[in-house]
């Protein structure tokens, strides 16, 4: 029987469950990108095979499998409760620079295409988004994290608000802003931006204005999951990152500050990796139990559950 493993600290420790999830026969995965759990803590895992959405129950049996349409372009995913009551999924497909809301099922209820913004895009300049979330009147925010560096505000139903951010690294300018969620901690809605190239987060107001950045503690912020008053982010160069209701330091999980390092990362030699360690943590979401679940960036996946220890 294998030794326990436990990672964290004092207020957060975890026990590692490595490799968890059991696919069945014919079912492999490409680069896990996202990872989200739904109100009855299935697991939702976004990948770019053929079956880039591949659900698990709580205890890692497989359920079903769907999504050949993301196959190649599987990125930013978000689950969102909307003001129906119900739970929908939400994908950014970088192959086909498009935005998509799906039921959990997959059956898809809008796409929303290239902004109608000629001054910003065209032949040479393309539209990559990276990630999307919804705010709690329904605008759909979507990040432009691998093209020209814009946030885009859209209606519930897919209509054009207007846009922010663009290249820099001055207040309101963004590189890379690879991840975006909205912050419901404080008084107000907030937009978290991961601002990845500038190796920090970047807030603004649902209207696109800078309010402040987080710039702490951080090294490749890829993306946001807000449980209670903490966020959890995957920081790209090999750690997870937990900040509390003030943006402050609770811990760093799996922390390997030799993985980003190696020659030919995110795709290390098999006999590197350790079920404590992280290499290219890229997704990450918690279960309503505390647990935490990561995906990686590399070839044929890794996905990890992390136990909250009591």
């Amino acid at each position: 029987m294998s030794e326990q493993q436990i990672i964290g600290s004092a207020s957060h420790a975890y026990e590692v469950v490595s490799g968890w999830g059991k696919l069945p026969e014919g079912i492999t995965y490409g680069y896990t990108h996202g990872i989200v759990v739904d109100e009855n803590d299935n697991v939702y895992v976004h990948n770019t095979s053929k079956d880039s959405v591949v659900v698990f129950d709580k205890d890692g049996n497989f359920k079903t499998s769907w999504g050949a349409e993301f196959e190649g372009g599987a990125h930013g995913f978000y689950l969102h409760r909307d003001n129906d009551g119900i739970e929908y999924l939400y994908f950014a497909d970088t192959n086909r620079a498009l935005v998509v809301k799906t039921t959990l099922n997959g059956d898809v209820l809008l796409e929303i295409g290239v902004p109608d913004r000629p001054d910003l895009y065209d032949a040479e300049r393309r539209y990559v988004p990276t990630d999307v979330c919804v705010a709690p009147n329904g605008d759909i925010y979507v990040s432009d994290g691998y093209g020209q560096y814009h946030i885009h505000q859209f209606d519930a139903k897919g209509q054009y608000i207007r846009t922010f951010g663009g290249r820099g690294s001055e207040p309101g300018k963004v590189i890379e802003p690879h991840g975006i969620s909205i912050n419901l901690r404080g008084g107000e809605p907030e937009v978290y931006v991961a601002d990845r190239g500038n190796g920090r987060i970047q807030v603004f107001t649902l209207e696109g204005e800078h309010k402040r950045f987080v710039d702490h503690n951080l090294d490749k912020p890829c993306s946001f999951y807000f449980f209670g008053d903490e966020v959890y982010l995957p920081d790209l160069d090999s750690r997870v990152t937990v900040l509390d209701g003030q943006d402050r330091l609770i811990t760093h999980l799996g922390e390997d500050q030799k993985a980003y390092k190696q020659q030919g990362w995110p795709n290390l030699p098999k006999s590197y990796y350790r079920p404590d360690k992280f290499s290219s943590p890229h997704g990450v979401c918690v279960d309503s139990q505390g647990n935490v679940y990561v995906a990686e960036w590399i070839f044929d996946g890794r996905i990890t559950k992390l136990v909250r220890q009591k």
